[in-house]
């Protein structure tokens, strides 16, 4: 490789000695005995992934009727995918945000605020009452602005805030460099309540330990390779055994599922991500942050941050990579380009932190949608249920994701099931080449309107029109 000048070359030496792996992995973990699928046996409910999705699925259930048996089956660890791969970022919003709920459900979007507020709600509830080492902090989020067009931007969406009872501080220039220290920052909109961090893989893990506690039964390594109806049930194939059961949830999210639904809603979008080393106390002097909120940044090509609790930087976002056919792979999880890019980028946003190095480099799939909301549905005469398609907001939308699935199999109309979102799925992804080159020309569409002050082209704004997009 040939040298690179300057910045390109302090970037590359940053990234240069990180470890492949997911921060959040690389630390001692509980050692649990969860041996793969073994020959066949019965259960009442077979939960297929081991992500957030599936574990709330599971512990839901067994709290709701504890007589029944249910499993759990993951492909590899439990939080391997996505939920181990995240920034830990937490967001009561079960619509991608206010202004996307409202873009697609103005009718219902008080309804949809207060299911997301009792979803929130009954997480923390749960974290408490298990105890869960989730390393919860309830710091609340700050968007702020690069560019004198995300000003305005920021300016309206705290209105809308305000105007829906969400509490939404506008901060000028001088005010969020006294949170975040960053010459880069114009202006910035704290939001105080209904977000926060967690550890995600110390979630994960403590609910399905809570799981266990109550019964649940987890296999680990056990990816589900079929789901076919059995009799007046359902049987659920591994490479070395089954289960049969009355009913399925599915909750795999950007991993392919063994049955064909959730294929035309949902599109994997690789995003990548990068860890600090543990900050010196100078360093973390110089950036003030003491209030520990979380970052992103407002543009439709973005940046999100936060610190660990053992005060590094988790660094990730901008890129959000598809590869056609809905290719999923572990070879993916590795990208030299958007790893320098994402370092090179950061010490434009903290050059006082030139020479720090990154311990941990990583990517992963996330599930979305074209309405970047999670799509529900049934298969096999209702007695499979589905969600996914979180769009990187799935931490805690994922509690009412599986909380919906359930419903969806007793057949319960609840208030859940009524909203337009649970019962209308989100318009489907064209089927392969167009899906990969309408992806692609929307992610060039959205370079293009950053680097335009956010003016929309014409693909964008048909896009708009039919109520549609592509985001990470």
């Amino acid at each position: 490789m040939p040298p690179v000048p300057g910045s390109e070359r302090r970037a590359a030496a940053a990234v240069a000695d990180a470890e492949p792996v997911p921060y959040w992995h690389d630390r001692l973990r509980p050692q649990v005995d969860r041996s793969p699928v073994a020959g066949s046996a019965h259960a009442d409910l077979v939960v297929v992934g081991g992500g957030f999705t599936g574990l709330w699925a599971a512990l839901l259930a067994k709290e709701s009727q504890p007589q029944r048996q249910i499993v759990v089956l993951e492909g590899e660890r439990i939080a391997h995918g996505a939920t181990g791969r995240n920034g830990g970022f937490i967001d009561a919003s079960l619509t991608h945000g206010l202004e996307n709920g409202i873009r697609h459900w103005p009718g219902e979007i008080a309804a949809l605020l207060r299911l997301g507020d009792a979803s929130w709600d009954a997480l923390i509830d749960t974290i408490t009452r298990y105890a869960i080492p989730a390393a919860f902090e309830p710091v609340g989020a700050i968007e702020v602005a690069l560019e004198p067009w995300q000003v305005a931007k920021l300016e309206l969406s705290a209105r809308l805030h305000e105007n829906y009872g969400r509490h939404a501080e506008v901060l000028g220039r001088e005010q969020v460099q006294q949170e975040v220290a960053s010459a880069t920052y114009l202006a910035g909109v704290w939001h105080r309540t209904g977000r926060g961090l967690v550890d995600p893989v110390g979630l994960a893990d403590g609910l399905a330990a809570a799981a266990e506690s109550l019964g649940v039964v987890i296999h680990e390594r056990s990816p589900v390779s079929a789901i076919e109806v059995h009799g007046a049930g359902v049987r659920v194939d591994t490479p070395d055994g089954q289960y049969c059961t009355n009913r399925v949830v599915l909750a795999t999210n950007a991993y392919r599922p063994p049955i064909a639904g959730p294929r035309r809603y949902v599109a994997p979008v690789y995003d990548y991500v990068l860890v600090t080393e543990p900050l010196r106390a100078d360093q973390t002097a110089a950036l003030r942050w003491r209030n520990r909120q979380g970052v992103s940044e407002a543009g439709n090509q973005f940046h999100y941050y936060r610190l660990t609790p053992d005060n590094r930087i988790l660094w990730g976002g901008y890129d959000a990579l598809y590869h056609f056919g809905n290719r999923v792979d572990e070879a993916l999880a590795q990208c030299d380009a958007s790893h320098q890019r994402l370092a090179g980028r950061f010490l434009e946003t903290f050059p006082e932190l030139d020479g720090i190095r990154f311990t941990h480099r990583w990517g992963g799939p996330i599930a979305t949608t074209s309405r970047f909301t999670a799509a529900f549905g049934t298969s096999h005469g209702g007695r499979v249920s589905w969600a996914a398609g979180y769009t990187g907001l799935g931490v805690a939308a994922s509690r009412f994701g599986a909380q919906v699935a359930l419903d969806l199999l007793e057949g319960d109309e609840t208030e859940r099931t009524r909203t337009s979102m649970v019962r209308r799925k989100p318009f489907p992804f064209p089927p392969e080449p167009l899906r990969w080159a309408s992806i692609e020309m929307t992610r060039r569409a959205i370079a293009g309107a950053d680097a335009d002050s956010g003016r929309r082209g014409p693909w964008l704004r048909l896009l708009d029109r039919l109520g549609v997009g592509f985001d990470s």
